[in-house]
C-alpha cells in the first residue's frame, strides 16, 4: 500500500513538473535533448520532464535604447546622438536559433547605423530631418535582422547634444533671423500703408467736400488737446465752393460766382 502511494506521488510530481503555461503574448520553443522540436502556441502545455525543455519568446513590440554615440558630422561638427529602436519577433524559431542574443545584436547594429548615417549628413540636416535620419537607420538595421525573423518597426532619434560654443552660435543665428523677418514685415507694412495713403489722397482730390471733411476731422483731433489754439487767417466761408462737372471743368456760372 505504501509503495503504491509513493509511486502515485512520484507520478504526480512528474506530471506537475512538466506543466507549462504559454501566455498569449509569448511563444515557447520546445527542445528535446537540445534539438528543436516545435513552437508551442498559447495555452496549457505539457512537456516530458528532464527530456524536453522550453524557451519562451516575447512577440510584443520591444523597445531598445540606443546609447549616446559620439558622431562627427559631414561639416565637422562633433555631437552626441542617442535614439530608440522599436521591433518585434516575427519568427521565434529563427530569432532564437539564428542569433545568440538578438537584443544585443540589434543594439550594436543600431549604434553602428546611427554613426554611419549621421556621419554622412550635415548638422542642419540632422536637426531638421530627424524623421528621415531615423528611416535611413531603420533601413540599414532591418536588412540584417530580416534573416533573424525580426521586424524593425521604427527608429527614432531622441536627443542631439551639441558643444556649448555651437549652441551660442545657433542662438545668435536664430536671433539674427528673427530680426531680419521683423524688418521685412515692417517694410511690407510701410509699403502697404503708403499705397493706401496714395489711394486715399487721389479719392480726396476728386471731391472738395471730402477735403473739407478731412480738414474738420483734423481740427477735431487737434482740439481734443485743451492746451491747443487754432488760428485761421481768414474765414472759412470765403473759400470757393466750385461745382465740378464730371469732366472736372467749371462752367461760366461757377466762374462768375467765384469772381463775385
Amino acid at each position: 500500500m505504501q509503495v503504491s502511494i509513493l509511486i502515485g506521488v512520484i507520478l504526480g510530481l512528474f506530471f506537475l513538473s512538466g506543466i507549462r503555461i504559454v501566455f498569449e503574448y509569448k511563444r515557447a520553443l520546445k527542445f528535446r535533448f537540445g534539438k528543436f522540436i516545435m513552437t508551442l502556441e498559447p495555452g496549457f502545455r505539457w512537456i516530458i520532464p528532464f527530456v524536453e525543455t522550453v524557451q519562451f519568446v516575447d512577440i510584443r513590440v520591444i523597445t531598445i535604447n540606443i546609447l549616446s554615440q559620439e558622431v562627427m558630422t559631414e561639416d565637422n561638427v562633433p555631437c552626441s546622438i542617442d535614439g530608440v529602436v522599436f521591433f518585434k519577433i516575427d519568427d521565434p524559431e529563427r530569432a532564437v536559433l539564428e542569433v545568440e542574443e538578438y537584443k544585443f545584436a540589434i543594439t550594436q547594429l543600431a549604434q553602428a547605423a546611427l554613426r554611419d548615417v549621421c556621419g554622412k549628413a550635415e548638422l542642419d540636416t540632422i536637426l531638421s530631418k530627424r524623421e528621415e535620419m531615423g528611416k535611413n537607420i531603420r533601413h540599414i538595421v532591418e536588412l540584417e535582422t530580416a534573416e533573424w525573423g525580426i521586424i524593425i518597426i521604427d527608429v527614432k532619434i531622441k536627443d542631439i547634444q551639441l558643444p556649448e560654443n555651437m549652441r551660442r552660435m545657433m542662438a545668435s543665428q536664430a536671433e539674427a533671423e528673427r530680426s531680419r523677418r521683423a524688418r521685412v514685415i515692417l517694410a511690407l507694412a510701410e509699403e502697404q500703408a503708403a499705397t493706401k495713403l496714395l489711394e486715399a489722397g487721389k479719392i480726396i482730390d476728386q471731391s472738395p467736400s471730402a477735403i473739407k471733411l478731412r480738414l474738420y476731422q483734423t481740427l477735431a483731433n487737434i482740439a481734443s488737446e485743451k492746451n491747443s489754439t487754432i488760428l485761421f487767417p481768414f474765414p472759412e466761408e470765403v473759400l470757393p465752393r466750385p461745382r465740378e462737372r464730371q469732366n472736372g471743368v467749371m462752367d461760366k456760372e461757377q466762374l462768375k460766382d467765384m469772381h463775385s
